[in-house]
């Protein structure tokens, strides 16, 4: 018999029983849906882990103070980088594009009769928002001689203007901060909520001088962190590299010594958050693939049914000249087929709810739009695994149905 022959008479005995089949292919369907959304979305997150990463800078590296320990717990940060090491790394390392030293803070800020608690509120260098790619959307930014000189000046985002101006200009206009007066000199352009719904906009930026000397009322030159950016991606190693140096020989740490201070780069974080979506996609598809060994064992018993049901038909096929290799083949491409056609099921079903889930998550995180994306080689691993599926799980009846007796199978009532 050949092939095509073969195929066609295993696609018959498979269409005369529609419901049996449907039941037969259910978990193969459950598996291989479950596999496609899971990849599918996990893939989804990670692009979006990707995106809010790009915002704080494509060449972005930051340096912080190394944390104290207290019985191996980390505590705290320790106050060891200044602003003379920002301006040191501006200097000296060729690779660095920009600096900028940052100094946090935390005070209501005032206009009139309205009052509001930024979430964010930053002292920081006149590069702050080159190293960040955050555009300014109307006015401009403080400049180096603000830095120098601590003026009272300050750069807000949307969200401080919709409450305190409403739609007045906010440029030019004096806000109060803990009772000291500040003046508007720019507005940031709008990015909205990031991935963890923490407000973008609801931030204020001022000189880290004036952080410092006015609202700490500090004459220390200690910064909560330095934020750094490469001349290009290919250069943040380099630049990496350039900072421990210059920060070891700055603090005085010898070789071998334990640095003061830690420094990540954008690559590094990206590599992290990588690791983390891909561990637990895996871990999510490993689970949804149990449905799938679950829909295999399926197959193999219901083919084990059908083989006792069909004895006298494999019979008469042998008897008029069918080889036993005939018959495994027929009853294997059976139950490939079923795997596959459930495989295919599986798939558009994978596809659709991956786009429910994705347009769901964009309607409950306002301003954060996570992107569609349906994992092609996934779909592509998840319909050869079904593939295999039929045919591991089918292998087992179909050598049964071939070694049938050709007497023994007529003779079967």
């Amino acid at each position: 018999m050949g092939f095509l022959l073969t195929i066609a008479v295993a696609v018959r005995a498979l269409a005369r029983n529609k419901l049996r089949a449907t039941l037969t292919i259910l978990g193969v369907v459950i598996g291989i849906a479950a596999v496609t959304t899971m990849v599918s979305v996990g893939t989804s997150a990670g692009q979006l882990l990707q995106t809010e990463l790009q915002s704080f800078g494509t060449n972005f590296i930051f340096v912080q103070p190394s944390r104290e320990k207290r019985r191996g717990v980390r505590v705290g940060n320790l106050p060891t980088l200044t602003a003379d090491d920002a301006v040191a790394i501006r200097k000296e390392c060729q690779s660095a594009m920009a600096v900028s030293p940052l100094v946090g803070a935390a005070a209501p800020v005032v206009r009139g009769n309205r009052n509001m608690q930024p979430a964010e509120m930053f002292g920081v260098g006149h590069e702050y928002v080159r190293i960040r790619n955050w555009a300014i959307e109307a006015g401009g930014f403080f400049s180096e001689r603000d830095v120098r000189a601590g003026s009272s000046v300050c750069v807000v985002g949307h969200t401080i203007v919709r409450e305190l101006f409403q739609t007045s200009n906010p440029l030019g206009q004096n806000i109060r901060i803990r009772n000291l007066p500040f003046t508007i000199v720019g507005v940031l352009q709008e990015k909205g909520a990031a991935l963890d719904g923490r407000d973008q906009d609801n931030v204020l930026l001022m000189p880290f001088t004036t952080a410092k000397q006015r609202l700490q009322g500090s004459q220390f030159d200690d910064v909560n962190a330095i934020f750094v950016a490469a001349r290009s991606a290919d250069l943040i190693p380099d630049t990496t590299t350039e900072i421990r140096e210059l920060l070891m020989s700055r603090h005085s740490i010898g070789a071998g010594g334990k640095p003061d201070f830690e420094v990540q780069s954008s690559n590094e974080i990206s590599a992290f958050l990588g690791r983390i979506t891909g561990v637990m996609t895996a871990l999510l598809s490993a689970i949804a693939a149990i449905s799938l060994l679950v829909g295999g064992v399926g197959i193999m018993n219901i083919m084990l049914v059908s083989v006792t049901e069909r004895t006298r038909e494999i019979g008469i096929r042998m008897a008029v000249g069918a080889r036993g290799r005939d018959i495994l083949t027929q009853f294997l491409i059976e139950s490939v087929v079923l795997s596959c056609f459930g495989g295919i099921i599986g798939l558009a079903l994978g596809i659709g709810a991956s786009i429910s889930i994705t347009m769901l998550l964009n309607s409950i995180t306002s301003g954060t739009e996570w992107p569609v994306i349906v994992s092609i080689p996934a779909a592509i691993i998840a319909m050869i695994f079904a593939a295999i599926v039929g045919m591991v799980f089918g292998l087992y009846p179909a050598w049964q149905a071939s070694r049938l007796d050709p007497i023994d199978a007529l003779r079967y009532e």
